[in-house]
């Protein structure tokens, strides 16, 4: 990109015209009219190579003016290069699919309500990459890490319960989360777990899955969901029941601060767990680093030398005719 450092000097580019119009008009008065009645005793009366030098002269001359002014206004070519760095942040989202998570504390129920908590979260996460990791008795991912949120948000909506054993294995839960995001290169590694249980299944302890986060520079968020006290159920007739669930919030505080900059929250209602996302989202805001980078070079060298080549080129001439 070429700019000028003066470019109002380019204004004194209007005096190469002006010449150009002084040159014709002095040209036309300077011819003598000669009247005869026939060209024939002149023979042929093409233009000699001392009339051509005469024009390329002037013709240098107007070149030497314009590149000087050109020169004078100091061209300068600018490299300008602005990066935008995204620190990318990885993220497993892992959601508890058990019986319990049908519990009526939250409208409609536990599951919808963190449903729908969690594809606005993910809504506001443009530039990460996200996973979707369901557990209960036993743990499956539903989807790997792709910033396609569109295919995510598409699982998280039709995920339910039933389709799993039923229990609670947290530290499967934790751990194939893990094995999702283990590898990853992101700036920032991070696991979102969302029980309302007590581990009562699986093949791995929770707190060794912790520490296994930990190894890998994970950082593990644990949110436990459930009003405390009795919760109202239907059994697959529709049939009203309460129940007592359990949430173990001792061991979801421990698997959470086992990992670096890890935390524990517990959410009773839909509003407090979308505060909850809201705080984690602000908390794991993605950074953008916008640097810019000038490089800028003067132009006006070649310029100068070209009108001096031209100036030269000039007066030579005149010495030839």
């Amino acid at each position: 990109m070429i700019t000028f450092a003066h470019p109002w000097l380019l204004l004194l580019l209007l005096i190469v015209p002006l010449m150009v119009i002084w040159y014709i008009m002095r040209h036309k008065q300077i011819k003598a009219p000669v009247h005869i009645p026939t060209t024939e005793m002149f023979g042929s009366s093409g233009r000699t190579y001392r009339h051509l030098l005469f024009h390329a002269r002037f013709v240098l001359r107007c070149a030497a003016i314009t590149l000087l002014v050109i020169a004078l206004a100091r061209p300068q070519s600018k490299l300008s290069r602005e990066e935008m760095e995204i620190e990318g942040i990885d993220i497993v989202l892992t959601m508890d699919v058990s019986g319990s998570m049908k519990g009526e504390d939250f409208r409609p129920n536990r599951l919808e309500a963190a449903k729908d908590v969690a594809l606005k979260f993910i809504e506001g996460r443009h530039n990460d990459r996200i996973a979707l990791v369901e557990f209960a008795g036993e743990a499956f991912t539903q989807t790997p890490l792709t910033i396609d949120h569109n295919v995510l948000t598409s699982q998280l909506s039709a995920m339910r319960t039933g389709l799993l054993e039923d229990g609670t294995a947290i530290g499967d839960g934790l751990a194939t989360a893990i094995n999702r995001i283990k590898e990853s290169e992101a700036v920032s590694k991070v696991i979102i777990l969302l029980t309302d249980g007590v581990n009562n299944r699986g093949s791995i302890d929770p707190e060794t899955a912790a520490e296994l986060a930990a190894e890998y520079g994970i950082r593990l968020y644990t949110i436990g969901v459930g009003s405390r006290g009795d919760v109202l159920y239907h059994d697959e007739y529709g049939r009203p029941f309460h129940a007592h669930a359990d949430l173990d919030e001792t061991l979801l505080t421990r698997m959470a601060e086992a990992t670096e900059g890890g935390h524990y929250y517990r959410a009773t209602d839909k509003k407090s767990l979308d505060k909850i996302f809201s705080q984690i989202d602000e908390i794991e805001k993605t950074k953008i680093d916008v640097t810019q980078y000038h490089h800028t070079k003067e132009e006006f060298k070649i310029f100068l030398l070209l009108a001096l080549i031209a100036l030269g080129a000039e007066l030579l001439l005149k010495l030839v005719d």
